[in-house]
């Protein structure tokens, strides 16, 4: 059983260090303090240059590949449970701050009772820097991290749904109630929040304040009070537990892919009564959000967030029949369609046109986009996935994969898929919610029953 000492708000520690040295990771505190509160536009904090692993899937186009160039050699610098087990990828800031959500019987202050809980951790130590009590579906909510290690989620604590943001302290700036849990939590061109919910509400907020920015957008339609006058307000979490499956009681299930020179973006969405889900490519401009296309063809729903090519030109998108899709991002014509054997999860993997996707069975690949066809550049059909593939600079690439009795992190060269490095995550189990690459190289595994492995390049 896990040692749950840290939640409970024991003193004790239970992060488990390999034998490396610790270095004190204060200094930029008082920093913090002074960009950490809302302010005015005037005073407006930059989302930042990417560093760390800023969104789910590293940034606005879902890429799943970090600018940062991957080591090939790495030793573990320490793990630790969380608590409770986890649905969506961790985040890093800037500076290597980790957030990542929960959900347990016992909250940050020992209280028994199921709660969502916020975590955020040192990546120089391990050491938890706080626990904040959220609603339950918070696990279900990705976060988002700015340039400031400001951090953005949702959650539905009373049963209200929200959008909230903490400053790296873990002190609160602002929530701003919405219909349902945000399943998408990305940043906009001009830097503000773009939040989308399971049901299918599009939010643009302030990164100040939590003010809308522009009138509220439904994907799904406003609701026909004048028709049903007694229609029922659903649970703020009704079928965030579908959303990893994208399952129809999840109509809006995915983080959504951001074109933020053009303000398009790209959500999956399965409308009640469609036979399929589609991909829907809508359009903030500053003014309002508007749908620009819709496209069914996603069969028995989406499988995977949406991916957008460097260029903007094409969405990658996979779906439960086990493919993977390559669709024009400017009206929503499919390009080709690649059967892959296993239906892709999380999103896929894009660095220089290099395409791979993740899963939780299935084997890794790497695919390459040649216009009208999809073509394999090389598979591992010995490595099974139990994740999402991760790319970095220097032709280097991250996947969990299960070797023997035990789950391992895999490295490998993303130009021929060849094993480079195999490391245990000793005591994992089942599958990972995400790998993320922090600023300085460092690797984060997540694990879905709720244990963090952290990798650090050898010195």
């Amino acid at each position: 059983m896990h040692d749950l000492s840290e939640v409970t708000g024991d003193n004790r520690t239970s992060v488990r260090r390999a034998p490396v040295r610790v270095i004190a990771a204060f200094g930029a505190v008082g920093a913090l303090l002074l960009t950490g509160c809302g302010g005015t536009r005037a005073d407006d904090i930059a989302v930042g240059p990417g560093k760390g692993w800023p969104s789910a899937f590293h940034d606005a186009r879902n890429s799943g590949a970090s600018p940062v160039t991957g080591s090939r050699h790495l030793t573990l610098a320490w793990s630790r449970p969380i608590g409770g087990p986890t649905a969506v990828a961790t985040t890093i800031g800037p500076d290597g701050q980790l957030f990542l959500t929960t959900r347990a019987e016992v909250d940050c202050g020992g209280r028994l009772g199921t709660t969502g809980m916020m975590f955020s951790f040192l990546m120089e130590t391990g050491r938890k820097r706080f626990c904040n009590p959220l609603g339950p579906a918070a696990i279900g909510s990705p976060t988002a991290v700015d340039g400031a290690s400001n951090v953005y989620l949702g959650d539905d604590a009373n049963d209200v749904g929200g959008v909230g943001s903490f400053n790296a302290l873990g002190q609160p700036r602002w929530r701003t109630p919405v219909a349902g849990v945000p399943v998408s939590m990305q940043f906009t061109g001009d830097s503000n929040v773009l939040s989308v919910t399971q049901f299918g509400q599009v939010d643009v907020l302030s990164r100040q304040t939590g003010d809308r920015m522009v009138p509220t957008f439904q994907i799904l339609g406003e609701p026909d009070y004048l028709k049903q006058p007694d229609l029922p307000r659903p649970p703020a979490g009704q079928g965030i537990g579908d959303c990893t499956t994208g399952a129809p009681q999840c109509p809006v299930a995915n983080v959504s892919a951001v074109d933020q020179h053009s303000g398009r973006f790209y959500v999956t969405a399965w409308r009640p009564g469609a036979p399929v889900a589609a991909l829907v490519a809508l359009r903030y401009d500053g003014k309002q959000v508007r749908q620009e296309w819709s496209a069914d063809l996603l069969t028995d729903g989406s499988a995977t967030s949406p991916t957008l090519s460097r260029d903007g030109k094409t969405v990658y998108v996979g779906d439960n029949s086990g493919r993977l899709l390559a669709v024009d991002a400017t009206d929503g014509h499919p390009k080709w369609s690649q059967p892959l054997g296993f239906p892709p999860r999380g999103a896929v993997s894009d660095r220089d046109g290099l395409l791979i996707p993740g899963g939780d069975d299935g084997h890794l690949l790497a695919l390459r986009d040649s216009g009208n066809t999809a073509e394999i550049a090389w598979e591992r059909k010995d490595l099974q996935l139990r994740g999402r593939p991760v790319q970095t600079a220097g032709n280097t690439g991250y996947i969990v994969s299960p070797i023997g009795d035990a789950l391992n992190l895999v490295t490998f060269d993303t130009t021929n898929g060849k094993t480079l490095a195999s490391t245990v995550l000793t005591g994992a189990q089942g599958t990972t919610s995400g790998t993320a690459i922090g600023p300085k190289g460092e690797v984060v595994v997540t694990t879905r029953i709720g244990e963090l492995f952290t990798f650090e390049p050898e010195k």
